[in-house]
């Protein structure tokens, strides 16, 4: 028995003797940390389709930033904040239905960012990065950034909790409570928009959705009160990070698909054995 737990303990330290495994542990539990925490407003408000719109539509940015040598993040704050305040804008005016607006926003502007990357001359690589990440690439200076970035996410969902919770599941009462509903709604936005830009180089803009909704789903399933359902879901996306770094280092597979395959399989075990919810226990 004591044989097994030195071997357990031996593969957990294991790669911890190497810096970029360290780095990438620890950021891929914080982008596990905030992603399920907004995400799970993306989940009760409905907006999977615009996220995964604004992830897309933020490639633009990125690739400016990579031609003009500037940090990736720099750019993709910036096409993420305009992006997120355009769609808010588009679909408030109501002269077409909100997910055509956001379908032509998405299309365009990811078509722009492959057209900008085709230029660079190293198409298919750049591509591979900025679709599904580069976790073992991060550097001391991103960790701090995505540290800092996700703390102002996470200390504005808390000052704003009471008022986005209204908004979400009462807009009526929000109203007649003379809430400032728009720039509430701008304000999640933009949130949103932040959070892909932290998660842009642990699991890159094609997967940072599943991050974003994965976690948020199994915890719906297993509580409905907010504040407990944003901890179970930050919970389930902290140990799909450090569970999906673990794999990625001994299976030497791609390190954010590896952390969105541990989300998705959290969820599917969620699914079937929920208590009272779960299908196994519905056909019990």
């Amino acid at each position: 028995m004591a044989k097994k737990g030195v071997v357990i303990i031996n593969w957990l330290l294991e790669p911890l003797q190497y810096g970029f495994v360290t780095r990438a542990l620890l950021a891929a539990v914080i982008v596990g940390i905030v992603c399920p925490v907004v995400g799970t407003y993306i989940v009760l408000r409905g907006m999977a389709f615009l996220g995964d719109a604004l992830a897309h539509t933020i490639l633009p940015g990125v690739v400016a930033a990579y031609l003009l040598g500037w940090p990736l993040a720099v750019g993709a704050l910036i096409m993420g904040v305009v992006t997120a305040v355009g769609i808010g804008a588009l679909s408030a005016r109501g002269r077409i239905k909100e997910d055509t607006a956001i379908g032509v926003i998405f299309a365009g502007l990811f078509a722009l960012g492959v057209a900008m990357l085709s230029a660079t001359g190293s198409y298919t690589v750049d591509l591979a990065h900025f679709l599904f990440g580069n976790l073992l690439g991060v550097t001391t200076a991103d960790l701090w950034l995505t540290a800092v970035l996700s703390f102002i996410v996470l200390a504005t969902v808390a000052l704003f909790f009471k008022e986005f919770l209204v908004i979400t599941f009462d807009p009526v009462l929000a109203r007649t409570l003379r809430l400032p509903t728009t720039f509430l709604r701008y304000l999640l936005l933009i949130l949103l928009a932040v959070t892909i830009v932290i998660s842009l180089q642990v699991v890159g803009i094609a997967l940072v959705m599943a991050l974003l909704v994965t976690p948020a789903a199994a915890a719906s399933m297993l509580t409905q009160r907010m504040a407990p359902l944003m901890g179970v879901a930050a919970a389930i996306g902290a140990f799909s990070g450090a569970v999906g770094v673990y794999l990625s280092f001994y299976l030497d597979i791609a390190s954010g698909p590896a952390v969105v395959l541990v989300a998705t399989a959290v969820f599917i075990i969620v699914y079937l054995l929920a208590p009272g919810r779960g299908v196994v226990w519905q056909h019990v």
